[in-house]
């Protein structure tokens, strides 16, 4: 891989892995409600199960998806189900006490298992593997390239988002300002949601 090719990797990076999602919603909001301590096994989920979709995609079960619609299609309806009933979760937790309850639980397992049905790293890993690795004769040394890479921008993009989330811990328990935040975080995941049905 040369030094363009690479340089063009991190900026598709930083814009897929920074830009909101249903990952970096979640990430804030988790630390925002139950602090930092609590989210991070939410943080830590996201690069693994995002390497494992890269591993499948780039093994060929993202041609196989592409190629299915009714497949994609069923991705499609469990990621939007997912968001919706986890912003309907969100909406409602007014106070940090209640929202660090198990309603607004997602650990470790559910972190990993959301990559499978987020369509945004869906088409990042299609992406990636269609313009990085497949059909290249080192394939291989491509893939040990991309995947660290990836898994640490989506460490250290859903770390600032917790970060943010955490800081504002504070202030947000003050008054309505968690019921509000909330509300606009479960907003956010309900338009993520409206945005992969026209994907």
């Amino acid at each position: 891989m040369n030094w363009q090719e690479f340089t063009a990797l991190l900026v598709l990076a930083t814009a897929m892995s920074f830009s909101p999602g249903p990952n970096t919603t979640l990430s804030t909001a988790l630390a925002a409600n139950g602090g930092l301590p609590r989210a991070m096994r939410f943080v830590v989920a996201v690069p693994v199960g995002w390497t494992l979709l890269l591993v499948l995609c780039a093994a060929g079960i993202g041609a196989l998806v592409v190629a299915v619609p009714s497949l994609r299609l069923g991705i499609k309806a469990l990621g939007v189900g997912y968001l919706l009933w986890l912003a309907y979760k969100l909406s409602g937790s007014g106070t940090l006490g209640r929202a660090d309850g198990a309603s607004l639980d997602v650990g470790f397992g559910q972190g990993v298992m959301l990559q499978f049905v987020n369509i945004k790293a869906w088409l990042l890993a299609l992406t990636l593997v269609a313009g990085w690795i497949a059909g290249q004769p080192d394939a291989l040394g491509r893939f040990a390239i991309v995947a660290p890479v990836m898994l640490v921008y989506a460490f250290i993009s859903n770390f600032t988002y917790a970060l943010a989330g955490a800081l504002l811990r504070e202030w947000l328990s003050k008054g309505k300002r968690l019921l509000w935040f909330n509300r606009a975080m479960g907003l956010v995941l309900v338009l993520t949601a409206w945005w992969m049905l026209g994907v």
